[in-house]
């Protein structure tokens, strides 16, 4: 179907911070499928997880247990801190159905009738997901959506507080702005979050979809503010490539859903959740969270160090950045660093979305931001 266009280029091939197309030409990839390979291509932890799990069991469906799943969410809710109890999905998308339904039985059984969130804020491309997406050129020509999402400009913490009152049922908001341009928060703004919900009674739910596993120097990017949401969304990284998603209820949160509620046939896939549990361990015995800190100041203040009309400067954090354009032409920023042999997100007209494995080398950053300035003279 024409939804996509014809993507530019054909990836045969991929190891470490590198892929190859199909005519064999070598790029370094700075964006990792939109923050979603994590390890990088091929990472070996990665290969041997899978090859060994889809050799024993690939599939068992809801109906069945297996052991990767159950130690997936015990290792998630270890790193999250608290209890909870975890609903384990196939994508982003389908791990904030999970949290929507859960806030609306929450709303439904206390009276409570809307929602609110995030202008230019995503969460998503299904009814319910797109329903809480911020975004008009992607969601007004599918609506009505039947929910009443009430939404406010992303970090006025003012402008949140008058619109959640007693008879909201949930927040949703990103940790920072992902498809809006890796946009991050005034400092508090998420901490304020947590104070209003609480004064309110509205569960808040982090979108951690981009964020999570490590992207940010943290497992969850939330916890740089050190508050704990109610409700907790992850897909991408979580399986460096394997397709999972995944739906934290923290405490009383996740006991909302009673049997039959909610399901997914390939939901906690045996397969995903090996790659997902060897991803946690490869990050963990790597030190990739320290990595993404230390890496990402390099990329940040390269970028930073660059004099070019065309680059205003740098935002975001860890190795989750954007690099901020002067003028709407990103997309032809995009097609000149393709052409240098680096792979960009023009994830906004006048934005660059940076998001490389966590395992790029200092070397490989480096190439990059000597390659900058030549690149945006190329998109002039």
């Amino acid at each position: 179907m024409p939804n996509y266009g014809v993507p530019p280029l054909a990836i045969s091939r991929g190891l470490g911070a590198k892929v190859w197309d199909v005519a064999g030409r070598e790029y370094l990839d700075m964006f990792a499928g939109i923050a979603v390979s994590s390890l990088g291509h091929a990472h070996p932890a990665l290969v041997q997880a899978v090859s060994a799990q889809v050799a024993k069991l690939a599939h068992t469906c809801n109906l069945l247990l297996h052991e990767p799943e159950v130690l997936l969410a015990e290792r998630l809710l270890g790193l999250l801190g608290v209890p909870g109890r975890v609903f384990l999905a196939n994508s982003g998308t389908e791990a904030n159905e999970c949290a929507l339904k859960l806030a609306l039985k929450y709303g439904k059984a206390r009276g409570r009738g809307f929602l609110v969130a995030a202008e230019n804020g995503f969460h998503g491309r299904t009814f319910g997901a797109l329903a809480l997406t911020g975004k008009p050129s992607i969601r007004d020509q599918f609506g009505p959506f039947g929910l009443d999402v009430r939404f406010v400009p992303y970090g006025d913490a003012d402008a949140l507080k008058e619109a959640v009152t007693e008879e909201c049922a949930a927040v949703f908001l990103e940790p920072a702005l992902g498809e809006g341009g890796v946009v991050p928060p005034p400092a508090g703004y998420l901490t304020a979050a947590r104070e209003i919900c609480d004064a309110t009674g509205a569960l808040l739910v982090a979108d951690e979809i981009q964020s999570a596993i490590g992207r940010t120097g943290a497992w969850f990017a939330h916890q740089h503010e050190g508050f704990v949401p109610d409700v907790l969304t992850l897909a991408k990284g979580l399986g460096g490539g394997m397709p999972i998603g995944a739906c934290i209820g923290v405490g009383e949160a996740g006991l909302l859903f009673d049997r039959g509620d909610h399901g997914s046939t390939f939901g906690g896939n045996p397969v995903s959740c090996a790659a997902a549990l060897a991803v946690l361990d490869t990050v963990e015995a790597e030190g990739l969270l320290g990595r993404a800190v230390e890496l990402g100041a390099q990329l940040a203040s390269g970028i930073a160090a660059v004099e070019h009309p065309l680059l205003s400067g740098v935002r975001g954090r860890g190795l989750w950045l954007a690099a901020t354009l002067t003028r709407p032409v990103a997309g032809a920023v995009q097609a000149a660093a393709q052409e240098a042999g680096f792979l960009v997100n023009a994830v906004q007209p006048d934005a660059l979305r940076l998001a490389p494995a966590l395992v790029i080398s200092s070397a490989e950053v480096a190439s990059f931001t000597d390659a900058l300035p030549a690149i945006l003279e190329g998109a002039r």
